[in-house]
């Protein structure tokens, strides 16, 4: 004779013994739990209405400086670098952000007459500086003598990294590095021109160095 055990033993409602059978195990569970999800809920919607303290204002400061010989005055994020300030704050869109990380040049700007790579560059530091960008070079409807060298010397294709090349070229001849096509191309090195035009713009520094 087989005797079949019931799915779960009786529940056991008296004593202090009581063991709880699977369903009132279950049920005890899901209660529980909604109370513990109930209460993080109310908690979420407590924190929603404090403000967080990330949904509060960055950093920000006043910044004079001349940028091709007009002074300019903004108040700007301590974050924003040069290459931002120009571009975005001033309306200078021939500074062209490549790589946004130094690497290929596009963004050459002087900064009191020397080369900087504009997005590597912190605005808010450059208190009382000088800036020279592509749009401060030409003298009115006359080009400035390496603008002009690279048109002769068609030292350019797309064009987009030819501003940061010029800036860099004008950078170089100020420094004195072109007293060879080898010291200029060592010199140029950190601007990348997609286009491989670096024979034409290496003639183009020279040209605007020696008048040749």
């Amino acid at each position: 004779m087989t005797t079949e055990l019931p799915d779960s033993p009786p529940e056991l409602t008296e004593g202090p013994a009581a063991v709880p059978t699977r369903r009132t195990f279950i049920a005890t569970t899901a209660a529980v739990g909604g109370v513990v999800v109930a209460g993080g809920l109310a908690a979420g919607s407590a924190l929603t209405d404090q403000e967080s303290p990330a949904a509060e204002a960055p950093p920000s400061g006043r910044l004079s400086l001349t940028v091709n010989g007009e002074r300019r005055t903004v108040t700007i994020d301590n974050r924003t670098s040069l290459l931002d300030l120009l571009r975005e704050h001033l309306g200078l869109t021939g500074s062209k952000k490549g790589c946004n990380a130094g690497a290929c040049g596009a963004c050459t700007v002087l900064v009191d007459g020397r080369r900087v790579n504009s997005c590597l560059t912190l605005a808010v530091r450059l208190e009382g500086a000088e800036v020279t960008t592509i749009e401060g070079l030409a003298n009115g409807d006359r080009l400035h003598p390496l603008q002009a060298a690279f048109v002769e010397q068609d030292a350019f294709q797309c064009g987009f990294c030819t501003p940061g090349q010029i800036m860099s070229g004008v950078g170089c001849i100020e420094e004195g590095h072109t007293g060879s096509a080898e010291e200029i191309r060592e010199w140029m090195s950190g601007n990348i021109c997609r286009c491989g035009c670096y024979v034409k713009i290496v003639k183009a520094v020279d040209q605007a160095a020696h008048g040749k």
